[in-house]
């Protein structure tokens, strides 16, 4: 060891030997000559001393570096921040605390003795470094890939151990290795905000360091506005959404595998039926392109295309049975069915049966079709009831038409729809004969 004294320093030869004339000589043993400690922590300096015997040690305290001669406690940067401690083994320690980066200095201990020429400093002393922990990472990294977060000091603490944060939080499922916290195939839950710390100064952490991570597409959806039912000539939109890093720019849509337009929202503004459909939004970024699943667009509309059909279909002749159909396309379906003859309402449902058809059926129908958004009628359809054909003789049936009486020999032959009453007699065809004969009304009918 050396020493600094107030006087010229004596040879060596002569120090040695008054040291050996009183039995101890000077020394002052740091346990650490170079101390690593982090910016605003407390920091002990310890280590021993011995002094001659024959003097009387009456005053210890701390300089920084070997020229300054006052304590350190009377330096105003240091006020409040140190504090000595002594005991009878000669065991001393400086505690230092919120350790600043201006704090770099040797700090030496010196010794004051009862005699002035007496005094000694512990040269060279201890070197303070003050670090602050940095992490070093890069800061962006594609998903799938590996990444090592480093948390870097500028001088070597003695025996860290390091914890790492994300987002506040502390890490125990990664792996971490001394300094270093090692992210095996990243993936976009990794991305976030990173800082490490020493065990027993948790509250000084680094710098967080943000780490982001590239990936395609995910968690696409589609949102319908407004929500609800949709009914023909609103107006609709469609949105995607998505997650991607970068951000999605680009967005295709297609109705079923067809596209139909490009960009985030979709807007129909007068929707049609023709417009129901699956929908689905294609998002794409540098890194990939993802769908969504599909969105059914069910748009609600009154009837239309109503029509009518006749079974049998071709002539209809009286007393054969006839159904009328009606068929429609509405959403929701049509339910309710309304059956007019001209004007007036004849019956209800889907089919309109008429099982013994009579001359007096015969006219125009229309079907009404009704669901919860509107009523639409079909296009009038006529029907005409062919009577059945009766061959009858004026003789015969003089009485019941009411017609001259004719010479016997000369006998006048009608064609006729049979009736119960003269009122619904229609003649379609008169045959004249000079046949003569008798015939019967069983004869005659055809």
């Amino acid at each position: 060891m050396r020493s600094l004294r107030t006087t010229p320093p004596l040879p060596l030869v002569f120090l040695l030997m008054t040291a050996g004339a009183f039995g101890t000589e000077w020394s002052v043993k740091y346990n650490q000559q170079e101390i690593c400690a982090l910016k605003g922590s407390t920091v002990f300096m310890n280590g021993t001393f011995t002094h001659p015997e024959h003097l009387t040690v009456t005053e210890t305290f701390w300089i920084i570096d070997p020229v300054q001669k006052f304590a350190l406690s009377k330096d105003p940067e240091y006020s409040g921040r140190v504090e000595y401690l002594i005991d009878k083994q000669k065991h001393f320690s400086l505690k230092l605390s919120d350790v600043m980066k201006k704090d770099e200095h040797q700090f030496c201990f010196r010794i004051i003795t009862n005699e002035e020429k007496e005094r000694w400093t512990g040269v060279p002393g201890v070197q303070l470094r003050v670090t602050e922990l940095h992490v070093e990472a890069p800061e962006e990294v594609t998903e799938g890939q590996t990444a090592d977060l480093t948390c870097k000091t500028t001088c070597s603490l003695t025996d860290p151990t390091f914890i790492w944060y994300k987002n506040g939080h502390p890490l125990t499922t990664k792996t971490i290795k001394n300094n270093q916290l090692h992210l095996q195939t990243v993936s976009s839950e990794d991305a976030g905000s990173y800082s490490c710390a020493v065990g027993g100064s948790q509250r000084l952490r680094s710098t967080a360091h943000s780490l982001r991570v590239r990936y395609p597409p995910r968690d696409i959806s589609v949102s319908i506005s407004p929500s609800g039912e949709i009914v023909e000539g609103s107006s609709v939109n469609l949105t995607c959404s998505s997650d991607g890093n970068p951000p999605v720019k680009i967005y295709n849509w297609f109705k079923g595998s067809t596209p139909v337009v490009e960009g985030k929202t979709y807007s129909i503004p007068n929707i049609r039926s023709e417009d129901s459909g699956e929908y689905t939004c294609q998002s794409l970024n540098d890194y990939g392109e993802r769908n969504s699943s599909a969105v059914l667009l069910n748009v609600a509309y009154p009837p239309k295309r109503v029509s009518v059909s006749i079974r049998p279909s071709g002539e209809i002749v009286e007393g054969t049975s006839v159904n009328l159909t009606c068929s429609s396309d509405g959403n929701p379906p049509v339910k309710i069915y309304t059956w007019f003859k001209g004007s007036t309402p004849v019956g209800e449902g889907k089919i309109y049966s008429i099982p013994n058809i009579r001359s007096e059926d015969r006219g125009e129908y229309t079907c009404q079709s009704r669901n919860d958004h509107g009523e639409r009628r079909s296009t009038a359809v006529e029907i005409t009831v062919m009577c059945k054909l009766i061959l009858i003789c004026y003789a015969a049936l003089d009485e019941f038409l009411e017609l001259p009486v004719f010479k016997p020999n000369f006998l006048t032959f009608i064609l006729a729809c049979c009736r119960s009453s003269k009122e619904h007699l229609v003649v379609h065809q008169s045959l004249r004969s000079n046949s003569g004969g008798q015939f019967s009304h069983s004869d005659l009918q055809q």
